[in-house]
């Protein structure tokens, strides 16, 4: 971590940039909160450890919007999501300076409560959340020792990983001014297996499905607010005329409306990088309609990741008379 407030605080000192987009501490010791720095002496509070799960991309809207560059530290993960803000022209890559960050797979605070292991204190072994010479366990042989409040407790940092770093798309960053640190797989799973879980189901097992983890949506908007390709300067559900930016549900339509609209309007463009399922406090695993789409668009287009460059087109946007047309039905 010291090695990125050092490289900071040189880009700051010789003009490079004029402000840094990193993680700081937060109110407890797994909730580190995305932060601006503005200033060397601000850097105290600037931390990097497992528990930085958050995608910094999307701030940087914001940050194209401000005077001078701005250094941002991005995962591997992250830059799909960054070649895509710029591709879209939400982010001005003249402004930013990415320092590519090594990654060993990220931690969730809810992995380790579902473990059973609660009034969690102080956490060791997250510390360091890339590869450096001193740290070179994977993360299948890492442990974490977490002081509680009932006593010291362990787990290994693997289980208490993130969904997403364990069907991992890759440790390579996919747009970078430099890199520091290394990363290590962390894949162990198939990305799309819950998915076809789903579609294994009869139409009325996945309605249920769906029905009993969108009735926990209390509208908080927080998967909307995180997602990068949620990026309207106006949401169409900020609107009172329809009466759409209610933040309690309504009904059963209002709740499911929300969130199929919504995948519906990043398909093609959503990166798969999580976010929106990690914030939700209700735990709704609504990366799986994102998922789902990314999936279909796989298979009717040829695969297809989003964000893996800073100019393809993508296969909903660029029409060919060779594409798939799933809602017409030939005629004899």
């Amino acid at each position: 971590m010291q090695e990125l407030i050092n490289r900071a605080k040189e880009l700051l000192a010789d003009g490079t940039v004029v402000r840094v987009l990193g993680w700081k501490k937060g109110d407890m010791p797994y909730n580190p909160e995305p932060a601006f720095f503005e200033s060397a002496d601000a850097l105290e509070d600037f931390v990097y450890d497992g528990f930085c799960g958050a995608n910094l991309s999307k701030f940087m809207i914001e940050a194209s919007g401000k005077e001078g560059r701005t250094l941002v530290f991005l995962k591997p993960c992250d830059t799909y999501s960054m070649n895509q803000l710029i591709k879209e022209h939400r982010v001005d890559r003249e402004k930013t300076y990415i320092i590519g960050v090594g990654c060993t797979g990220k931690l969730s605070a809810e992995k380790i409560h579902a473990l059973g292991i609660r009034a969690i204190e102080a956490v060791s072994g997250a510390e360091v959340g890339m590869f450096t010479g001193e740290n070179e366990a994977l993360a299948a042989e890492k442990t974490l020792t977490i002081q509680t409040l009932y006593g010291e407790k362990t787990c290994s940092y693997k289980d208490a990983m993130l969904e997403r770093c364990h069907v991992c798309k890759g440790k390579e960053h996919k747009i970078f001014d430099e890199i520091i640190g290394a990363s290590a797989d962390t894949k162990d799973g198939d990305r799309f297996a819950q998915v076809e879980q789903i579609e294994a189901m009869s139409p009325a097992e996945r309605f249920a499905f769906f029905q009993a983890e969108l009735s926990k949506c209390i509208r908080c908007n927080a998967c909307r607010n995180v997602c990068p390709a949620c990026s309207c300067r106006k949401c169409v559900f900020d609107s009172n005329k329809f009466d759409s930016a209610q933040k309690a549900n309504a009904d059963s339509f209002e709740e499911k409306m929300f969130h199929i609209i919504r995948a519906f309007h990043v398909a093609g463009r959503c990166t798969d990088c999580g976010e929106c399922s990690r914030v939700c406090p209700q735990g709704i695993p609504l990366h799986l309609f994102n998922r789902k789409f990314i999936k279909d668009i796989d298979d009717f287009y040829g695969e297809f990741q989003a964000g893996e460059d800073a100019e393809t087109v993508g296969p909903l946007t660029s029409f060919t008379f060779d594409d798939v047309e799933p809602g017409v039905v030939e005629r004899g």
